[in-house]
């Protein structure tokens, strides 16, 4: 039986949109708590989690990660869900990079 040969122009790799999550800063969430999330839900590491609070605070907003579409919505609504349940108003949105 002879071997076949898959050619190279006949595979077609598709990658998924990539979107970038971006927390928004509020005037009422701690700093801790924002840490908190940063490491919890993004895995940062503490002092990336300072520096990205830091961001939000000073800039409004600061982007935390890039992910497919569902990662990132699931993300955002992690954010959204942990923050109501402590009665902070931090909110987190998604843009497509």
């Amino acid at each position: 039986m002879p071997t076949k040969i898959i050619e190279k122009d006949d595979v077609k790799i598709i990658t998924p949109k990539l979107y970038r999550v971006i927390l928004l800063n509020d005037d009422y969430t701690t700093f801790d708590f924002v840490i908190e999330i940063l490491k919890t839900v993004f895995k940062k590491s503490e002092e990336e989690a300072i520096n990205l609070t830091l961001k939000v605070d000073r800039e409004g907003s600061a982007s935390v990660g890039v992910y497919p579409y569902e990662i990132a919505q699931m993300k955002v609504e992690k954010v959204h869900s942990l923050s109501r349940s402590v009665g902070f108003p931090l909110r987190a949105k998604i843009e497509e990079v």
